[in-house]
């Protein structure tokens, strides 16, 4: 009987710029501005820790890795203490001669290699490096998939955002259940697609339950959404179905897709907005993306920006934006020694507080705030109750901090209304 296979792909730029407040990194202009402004790559060592769970639920004698060379997959995978499997990708070689400079101490990144593939249609040329880590694209990522799944995977990782979801989604041959079987590590800034695991760690142990057979792991078919940027520009957050991917069926680990976003009442944004104006009093606060909180900002008087994180002063029940769209350096240069509140909203239909679409709000600028006596959950009832008693989510990066977070946290739900709300990692 043969070892269990599992396939990994890592888009090396995927949520380079989340901390610096970029959003996606597409196109290599792009990221070469993330790195400007600070970036450090996070996708690798993501990758890794996934796999260490995975190590930790099945034997090293009983997996298989495979996966494409260099930073799209085995340095992860080496980084994770395995031996991984390296598969010939079609086009330019992803070869090992190439090294840039290691970018912070993410060992997962630490070689940046040249890479290349091909795809339908198209022949890549080989990633361009910057002088921190290289540049692949989606025509990479579609042939290293393809590669894989020729290569006879059992389940195919891959580590990256709603894009790199996408190209998942283009490069897989067949339809519904006649597909390899998926499974996202979450490594982009949005993720609105629901065929994420809740977290690194969390995907490792999801593939674990699937590969080794014993849970009674059942597929499903998940949905592939990116952000609808029209909608965006309209001053709505929505999403965009693409397609379906077959994931394993592990409910509390592996997220929901993320709902059409409802803006509260104005008596509940009202509401809410008057218990943020008493608990704050006057000073900064640091607003989180997103419908609800946009909403509140409105009700303060304060035009804030509906998919960045932005810093308001308040002052007599009423408040200004004094620093839109920031990045993790901007917030803990404005909060200083501390302490600060943050306002965040979970994500409609997923539930996730942190570590979606709001990674400027790093676990540094956390602790420097003050940690979880300083949050503020703003939430109208309706748009808790259709979480359907799940738990708000956490994936900050940080373990500890996850786990320092975690437990019942209070929720602002109207003027005077607080309702006590389960988190976890």
């Amino acid at each position: 009987m043969r070892r269990p296979r599992v396939g990994l792909v890592v888009n090396p730029v995927a949520g380079l710029g989340g901390r610096v407040g970029l959003g996606g990194t597409d196109g290599p202009e792009r990221v070469r501005r993330a790195v400007e402004l600070g970036a450090r790559p996070l996708a690798g060592a993501r990758a890794a820790q996934a796999l260490r769970a995975l190590r930790a639920r099945l034997a090293v004698e009983d997996l298989e890795v495979l996966t494409a060379p260099g930073p799209m997959g085995a340095d992860a995978v080496r980084a994770a203490g395995l031996v991984p499997v390296v598969v010939r990708v079609a086009g330019a070689a992803i070869g090992d001669d190439t090294t840039t400079v290691a970018v912070g101490s993410n060992a997962a990144c630490a070689d940046a290699t040249g890479a290349g593939a091909a795809s339908a249609g198209a022949t890549p040329t080989a990633p361009v490096a910057t002088a921190s880590v290289v540049i692949t694209t989606p025509a990479h990522t579609t042939s290293a998939v393809r590669a894989l799944v020729d290569a006879g995977v059992d389940l195919l990782l891959f580590a990256g955002g709603d894009g790199t979801a996408r190209d998942v989604l283009r490069a897989l041959p067949g339809e519904g259940s006649e597909r390899c079987p998926v499974l996202g590590i979450p490594t982009g800034v949005k993720m609105h697609s629901a065929v994420f695991a809740v977290g690194p760690a969390a995907a490792g142990e999801v593939a674990g339950a699937w590969l080794d057979g014993s849970g009674g792991v059942r597929l499903r078919d998940a949905e592939v959404m990116d952000r609808d940027e029209g909608a965006l520009r309209d001053g709505r957050v929505a999403s965009r179905l693409f397609g379906w991917l077959p994931v394993p069926d592990v409910p509390a680990r592996v997220q929901q897709r993320k709902t059409g976003s409802t803006a509260a009442t104005g008596d509940a944004s009202t509401g809410i907005a008057a218990e943020v104006a008493g608990r704050v009093g006057e000073g900064p606060l640091v607003l989180g993306p997103g419908t609800t909180t946009r909403a509140v900002a409105t009700a303060l008087g304060a035009d804030a920006s509906l998919a960045g994180v932005d810093v308001l002063a308040l002052r007599a029940g009423r408040a200004d934006v004094v620093a839109r769209d920031t990045g993790e350096a901007e917030l803990l240069a404005r909060i200083g020694a501390g302490p600060c509140w943050i306002g965040l909203s979970p994500i409609g239909g997923q539930g996730f507080l942190l570590g979606r679409g709001n990674q400027q709000i790093s676990p540094r600028v956390l602790r420097a705030a003050g940690g979880r006596d300083r949050l503020l959950v703003l939430c109208p009832e309706h748009k808790l109750a259709a979480l359907g008693g799940r738990p708000l989510l956490l994936d900050t990066g940080d373990p500890e901090l996850d786990a320092e977070l975690s437990g019942y946290l209070p929720v602002l739900t109207g003027h005077r209304r607080v309702s006590l709300y389960p988190a976890t990692h």
